[in-house]
C-alpha cells in the first residue's frame, strides 16, 4: 500500500518544553495505524501537530506526497484530514443534527451531504433517534459516536482519532472499536488511532508505534506488537515497574 501520510523527523514544543523529538512514521492508504503510549508520552501533541492545531518546530509532514506541515486546521479538513480530539469536544448546547451539520462546514454539495448523513445514521442509528436532543445530554458513549460521526460529515480520507475509548465502559469500547473496524473495511477510511487501551487498538490496527517521552521507541505490525513481551508487560495488563520500563524502552530499537 502506498503511504497516504508520511511524517519525518517531527519536533513540536510548548514554549521551551520539547514534546515530540524526531518522530517519523508512515500511514499506508486504507490502513489503521495506532500510536500507543502512557500519559505524557506525546500522543495528543502528535495529533494536534498533524491536524494543524500546533505548528511543528522541525520536520515534515507529507499527505499524498504534498507538504502540509504548517497548514491551518480548516485547510487540512478541506484536504481530507479530520481530527476527532480527546474529550470529544462536541457542541453541548447544539442538537445532534446541528453538531453533524457543523462537521460539514467545508462542503457545499447538498446531495453529497444527504448521502453522508444517511451513512452516518447507518453506522450510528442512535444519532438518528436523538437528532433533536441537545448533544450535552447524551451519554458518554453517544457523545463519542457523535464526535466520530461529525468528523465523517467532512468525508475525510484520513481520520485522526484521539483516545476514543476514554471514559467508556468495556461494552461501549467494544462497540466503538467495532464501528472503527467497519469504517476502515467498508469505507476504506484510513485512520491514525491514539490509544491507551493497547489491546483494543492493536486488535483493529494494521501497524503500531510506541511513543515514549516524545520519541518512537518501537514499531511493527500490530500482531507482532501484540506478541511482544514488552508490550504485554507494559501495556496489556502485566504488573511492571514503570521506571524500569522507561529505561528499557529507551534502549529498544525500532523494528522498521
Amino acid at each position: 500500500m502506498n503511504p497516504l501520510l508520511t511524517v519525518h523527523n517531527l519536533e513540536s514544543s510548548y514554549g521551551p518544553v520539547m514534546a515530540l523529538r524526531g518522530v517519523s512514521l508512515s500511514v499506508p492508504e486504507g490502513s489503521i495505524v495506532t500510536v500507543l503510549g502512557s500519559n505524557g508520552a506525546g500522543k495528543t501533541t502528535l495529533m494536534r501537530t498533524l491536524s494543524g492545531a500546533l505548528a511543528p518546530r522541525k520536520g515534515s509532514v507529507r499527505y499524498r506526497s504534498k507538504r502540509i506541515d504548517g497548514l491551518e486546521p480548516d485547510k487540512l479538513v478541506r484536504e481530507g484530514i479530520v481530527h476527532v480530539p480527546e474529550g470529544r469536544e462536541i457542541f453541548p448546547f447544539m442538537s445532534v443534527a446541528e453538531n453533524l451539520r457543523m462537521g460539514a462546514f467545508t462542503r457545499r454539495d447538498r446531495a453529497g451531504l444527504a448521502a453522508e448523513l444517511g451513512l452516518v445514521h447507518e453506522y450510528f442509528p442512535v444519532l438518528a433517534e436523538r437528532r433533536d436532543q441537545e448533544a450535552g445530554t447524551l451519554s458518554g458513549g453517544e457523545q463519542q459516536m457523535l464526535a466520530i460521526a461529525r468528523g465523517l460529515m467532512a468525508r475525510p480520507a484520513l481520520m485522526l482519532l484521539d483516545e476514543p475509548s476514554l471514559g467508556l465502559s468495556p461494552m461501549l469500547v467494544a462497540e466503538i472499536f467495532s464501528i472503527i473496524r467497519r469504517l476502515n473495511q467498508e469505507q476504506g477510511l484510513t485512520m491514525i488511532l491514539v490509544e491507551q487501551n493497547a489491546r483494543a487498538a492493536l486488535e483493529v490496527a494494521d501497524h503500531g508505534y510506541v511513543l515514549e517521552i516524545g520519541r518512537i521507541v518501537m514499531d511493527g505490525p500490530a500482531e507482532r506488537l501484540m506478541d511482544s513481551d514488552d508490550i504485554r508487560e507494559f501495556y496489556l495488563g502485566k504488573a511492571a515497574d514503570s521506571s524500569r520500563g522507561r529505561r528499557r524502552w529507551r534502549k529498544r530499537k525500532s523494528w522498521r
